[in-house]
């Protein structure tokens, strides 16, 4: 398989054409962006370890029955992908409130949501991410109710397999954003799973183990990375 041509550009990852069909490579760049592009930086090694952390969770997903459009690594910071129809939602998935949902509404930062809570954007830059209620995605065509309730009932799925996961290391899945394609008539889980696209809390000491770091001036953020990274690839008692 041979790169081709660039595809698509975004804030912190490169698509490209490979001359397989239907086959594209996913480079993880080394920027990070905050406030919708209002910050951002270039950290060496960055790219890398969301790579390596979006690679072991599409394989886990997989392993526990979520299709993903991961195909294999290709080198640190690259992997290959299949090629996605997107679909323009953001679907978070909050276990507690954090973030713009304590912003925006009248909960506690830290407050539990049981059961979580599904909140859908709309992922466009130019009207800047608004939300969606399930009416406005019907009338957009974005989704259909059939592949809308395919598409909850999977980010459900998926954040009960990740809670288990990282709360055997330490670590409480706050929220996480989810994206999704068509492939074959199939809906798959698209994008990454990494630092960049969760909110990850220390359960012992509550310290920020994601993108809230370089967003607020909380810490190093290559050192919160590695360390995170280091924790979820490893088993548990053998990740600090």
């Amino acid at each position: 398989m041979k790169q081709v041509d660039l595809l698509y550009t975004g804030k912190a990852k490169s698509v490209y054409r490979t001359d397989e069909p239907g086959i594209y490579i996913m480079k993880f760049r080394d920027d990070i962006t905050a406030f919708d592009g209002e910050k951002k930086d270039t950290l060496s090694g960055k790219g890398r370890y969301n790579a390596e952390v979006s690679t072991f969770f599409f394989r886990y997903l997989e392993e526990n029955g979520i299709r993903t459009h991961y195909i294999r690594s290709i080198e640190p910071g690259t992997i290959a992908v299949r090629g996605l129809e997107m679909i323009p939602l953001e679907v978070i998935v909050r276990n507690v409130a954090a973030g713009s949902i304590v912003r925006n509404y009248p909960f506690k930062e830290g407050e539990p949501l049981d059961p979580p809570v599904i909140v859908i954007d709309f992922k466009s830059d130019t009207h800047h991410d608004p939300m969606l209620n399930d009416d406005l995605i019907y009338a957009l065509n974005l989704a259909t109710p059939e592949e809308l309730d395919q598409i909850k009932a999977t980010a459900l799925a998926i954040n009960d397999i990740l809670r288990e996961y990282l709360d055997a290391r330490g670590i409480t899945l706050v929220d996480f954003k989810l994206e999704f394609g068509r492939y074959n008539g199939e809906i798959l889980v698209g994008d990454e799973i990494s630092m960049d696209s969760m909110r990850l809390w220390d359960k012992e000491t509550g310290a920020s183990l994601d993108k809230d770091v370089y967003r607020f001036n909380k810490g190093d953020v290559m050192e919160t990375y590695a360390g995170v990274a280091k924790r979820i690839l490893s088993p548990p008692g053998e990740s600090v």
